[in-house]
């Protein structure tokens, strides 16, 4: 039987490297972004091609509660279960606390930790229903540590660690497990734009910028590269992984060992 899988915020960086490989696993695919643009689709249908399996894209605000829940219901009536949920869409915005806007605070909390525990409430019957789950939420090294002016999301994502192991408690012995993976910097858009505003900030050059502040916290002084962070998820999501439930697995180059 071919499993399915969704990746939330599935169609560039992060996401994207964990639908392609666990695509190459054989799970037929859910992709998701808040766009419902021709390339999205396409996107799809490339991933399909390239791997052989089903694939299905699901346009969907994860802000919203509601479009969260029928995102999942959206993905086991086209594929008639759900074996893997991806929690990965993520924003972010940096400000202090004083400063920081209100609209900003709550759309990152929805879609970086809320919209999570929507799709999760869905999929647990699905997953129960078909004997096997696993949940793989994307939080941070920033779910384990603080940063400056980064409230929202450092928020966000160490909420997600505890609703992640809540999961695992709710499911323990039925066949489904719930984990968290803690990436620190990793080379994606999201951490570009971080690299660009400080270059603007700090009138440095990038090359400056990434070594003094941003990759200082890591002591391999390397970016975790999005195939690894792939690769992590694939194993979680593998029968090897099953009885790892309730944990942190960090992807961080040493960052949160200090």
């Amino acid at each position: 039987m071919t499993r399915t899988a969704i990746v939330t915020g599935s169609t560039s960086g992060i996401g994207l490297a964990i639908a392609r490989r666990l695509a190459a696993n054989g799970f037929n695919i859910v992709l998701n972004s808040y766009t419902d643009a021709a390339e999205d689709r396409a996107l799809a249908e490339s991933l399909a091609a390239e791997f052989g399996v089903k694939t299905l894209y699901v346009s969907a605000d994860m802000s919203s509660g509601q479009a969260a829940r029928q995102l999942v219901a959206t993905a086991a009536e086209k594929f008639g279960a759900v074996h893997v949920l991806v929690n990965n869409a993520g924003i972010q915005h940096v400000a202090p606390i004083e400063s920081f806007p209100v609209e900003q605070w709550d759309r990152i909390i929805a879609i970086n930790l809320t919209s999570a525990f929507h799709t999760t409430a869905v999929a647990l019957p699905l997953m129960r229903e078909a004997g096997f789950g696993r949940i793989v939420n994307i939080a941070s090294a920033h779910g384990l540590r603080a940063s400056p002016n980064k409230s929202a999301y450092v928020a966000a994502k160490h909420g997600i660690v505890g609703l992640s192991k809540t999961t695992a408690l709710e499911t323990g012995g039925q066949g489904i497990t719930c984990n968290a993976v803690c990436p620190g910097f990793v080379l994606t858009p999201l951490v570009e734009k971080q690299i660009e505003d400080l270059m603007a900030e700090k009138s440095l050059d990038r090359e400056t910028v990434v070594a003094e502040h941003v990759l200082r916290k890591q002591p391999s002084r390397e970016f975790a590269t999005v195939e690894q962070i792939a690769g992590t998820v694939a194993f979680l999501c593998s029968d090897d992984a099953a009885q790892i439930t309730g944990t942190t697995i960090s992807v961080d180059g040493g960052w949160t060992a200090q």
